[in-house]
């Protein structure tokens, strides 16, 4: 129940409210990462986030190439600052089986 709780206070933390001006929304840090399909890259991943208090708002993985040996990996967490997110990918990159790291912000 509690993880629940928490979950849900987590996702709406970081909604903008729906009277604010679009030009005041935060905007959305958005990753995409190609890796190898190997078991401990999710738990990387996640790890960066984690350590900085950070629940990304979404996140999205899949198996690919012809042998399913690619792991697709894209994520997106509002009002991240750029600074803070262009820092994450950078250590994304580091970490061992992750191939490319992509990075765009939407508003």
């Amino acid at each position: 129940m509690l993880g629940t709780e928490l979950h849900a206070v987590a996702e709406t933390a970081n909604k903008p409210k729906p009277g604010f001006p679009p030009a005041l929304r935060p905007s959305t840090f958005c990753f995409s990462l190609l890796a190898h399909a190997d078991p401990g890259v999710m738990p990387r991943v996640l790890e960066l986030f984690a350590k900085r208090n950070i629940v990304p708002d979404r996140w999205h993985s899949d198996r690919a190439g012809p042998r399913g040996e690619k792991l697709t990996i894209d994520l997106q967490v509002q009002g991240l600052e750029p600074d803070k997110g262009d820092y994450i990918a950078r250590c994304l990159r580091q970490i061992w089986g992750v191939e490319t790291v992509l990075t765009a912000v939407k508003s």
